[in-house]
């Protein structure tokens, strides 16, 4: 089969603008906020513009081009799952379970197992646990489907919510603090050495999405769809589902629980290149990236010297849409 050119052309032009945007971002962000640096003092290694650009601004600023892409293609991927454009990357559970392991760890103090932040181990960990329990509850019988793999993950993610909410009771004053902050979810600067295994998941996920664009495309229309056209529904779910539930697990335990950007950027995304997951997974990393270190950016300066957790941020932002898209799904039955 001849490979089609027209929509090769589109994908190499949509990926150059998608990392030049990247890259302008990763330029620009850094410069932004309530100290003055200057580029040249920084590279030279003048104090303290190269302090505050090297380790506090340009590393978050990266955290939140991975952390967003990841978190738009997860949205991508499990809106194609279920077949759902209200779908993110929350509500299979993982992020649930990750979230009851980060507060367990800072509810007994836990400080750092094997040179690792506890925080993060146990999120880990609370992920994997609930990854675990939703695929075997939805591979009970004879086959996966999207639709058991839905009400796993809702029934377990309201679980884990129940749990959050014992942990946080349960929690003394500095403690619940603590709590509240990390459920709000905030990017903070961390290491070189970080970034590069998160972006080294993340990339590995993009590219497994990316590489099985076709098969999200025919399970968006439907599973005997896929069947009919050589595809194993439930092989590709698992896929699928193992895909975005790794990445929303690697970037919620480094940041929290950050909603709305899985759902906004892979709908707008829809509405203006279209349902083709061969061009969607790309731009999704691309915009989500920038959307939400644009949105950081803004947690940053809005009240500085204070900062506000970009998780407000992106909900302040993804609360009105998400009104708009139920009323525009509204209409659009009523047509």
């Amino acid at each position: 089969m001849k490979p089609d050119r027209p929509a090769t052309v589109r994908l190499g032009r949509l990926v150059a603008a998608g990392l030049l945007l990247a890259l302008v971002a990763a330029a620009v962000l850094p410069l932004v906020g309530s100290a003055r640096i200057d580029y040249g003092r920084a590279f030279t290694g003048l104090s303290p513009d190269k302090e505050i650009l090297f380790q506090a601004r340009l590393p978050r600023v990266l955290l939140g081009l991975l952390v967003g892409g990841a978190l738009a293609v997860a949205g991508v991927l499990f809106q194609a799952l279920v077949r759902d454009a209200l779908a993110d990357p929350y509500v299979l559970g993982v992020a649930g379970g990750a979230s009851v392991g980060a507060v367990l760890a800072i509810c007994f103090g836990w400080s750092r197992w094997a040179g690792f932040s506890a925080i993060t181990v146990s999120a880990w960990v609370g992920a994997a646990v609930v990854l675990l329990l939703v695929v075997g509850i939805a591979s009970q019988g004879n086959r996966m489907s999207s639709f058991t793999l839905l009400l796993a993950g809702i029934t377990l993610n309201s679980i884990c919510a129940a749990l959050l909410l014992l942990l946080h009771n349960l929690a003394d004053f500095g403690q619940s603090f603590v709590v509240l902050r990390w459920l709000m979810g905030s990017l903070e600067p961390v290491g070189y050495r970080t970034l590069a295994w998160l972006a080294a998941v993340v990339g590995a996920a993009v590219l497994v999405a990316f590489h099985r664009a076709r098969e999200w495309n025919l399970l968006a229309v439907g599973e005997e769809w896929a069947m009919a056209r050589g595809v194993s529904p439930a092989r590709s779910l698992l896929i699928g589902f193992l895909t975005g539930s790794l990445i929303t697990a690697a970037v919620t335990a480094l940041a929290g629980p950050i909603a709305f950007v899985g759902l906004i950027v892979p709908h707008a995304l829809r509405l203006r290149i279209g349902a083709d997951h061969r061009l969607l997974v790309p731009a999704a990393f691309f915009a989500g990236g920038v959307f939400l270190a644009l949105c950081d950016t803004v947690a940053r300066v809005a009240l500085a010297p204070a900062e506000i957790p970009v998780g407000v941020i992106t909900a302040l932002l993804g609360g009105p849409f998400f009104i708009w898209l139920l009323g525009s799904r509204r209409r659009s039955l009523w047509l």
